[in-house]
């Protein structure tokens, strides 16, 4: 997952623990510098590639994922490319991460290997370091966005994986058909 001689930082190596501990299925990672929503993977399969589409195996489910937040926000889903992100329009607002440049250790690409939890990335704005100043309507920008993207936790298949007696089994894979990557019951 790290390329060789990569340091990881304490306080990610703390969200690492806690993302195993806790059964997250959503997040995302706030940013600033562009406007545009991505996906995993980020790290290109090929890693001497740039700029090289790489999809996972629910590449719909974070093409809808990474929809439901652009689709949502007035800026980046603005027609508009005479404003940052303008090379995105015609994507809709959303790119695979490693397609628009691959990248090793982000946590998108962690969360999806190694736990449970989708993550996408969402670029909120032009500015990499806003003003003060700014932040008021950055927010308001993205609180829609951010609530409808929420809101898509109650997508897909839930339940309780459980024995014959009904009690629940903690740790049991669920594999879905065509779909190379299985997920597993909490506790």
């Amino acid at each position: 997952f790290f390329s060789p001689g990569f340091q990881v930082a304490p306080e990610t190596k703390a969200v690492m623990k806690w993302l195993r501990s806790i059964p997250f299925v959503l997040s995302a990672s706030l940013h600033g510098g562009e406007l545009v929503v991505t996906y995993p993977y980020d790290y290109s399969r090929h890693p001497m590639e740039e700029k090289m589409f790489s999809p996972t195996p629910d590449e719909k489910v974070f093409k809808m994922l990474a929809k439901a937040y652009a689709d949502a926000h007035p800026v980046i889903s603005d027609k508009s490319e005479l404003r940052c992100g303008g090379n995105f329009v015609k994507r809709g607002g959303i790119i695979n991460g490693a397609e628009w440049y691959s990248f090793t250790g982000g946590m998108a690409d962690f969360n999806y290997l190694h736990t449970n939890c989708f993550e996408v990335t969402v670029e909120v704005g032009c500015e990499k370091f806003p003003l003060e100043e700014e932040l008021f309507t950055i927010w308001h920008e993205n609180k829609g966005a951010l609530l409808n993207y929420m809101e898509m936790v109650h997508r897909g298949i839930k339940g309780i994986v459980s024995d014959k007696f009904g009690n629940p089994i903690k740790n049991a894979r669920i594999s879905v058909r065509g779909i190379q990557h299985d997920v597993t019951t909490g506790n």
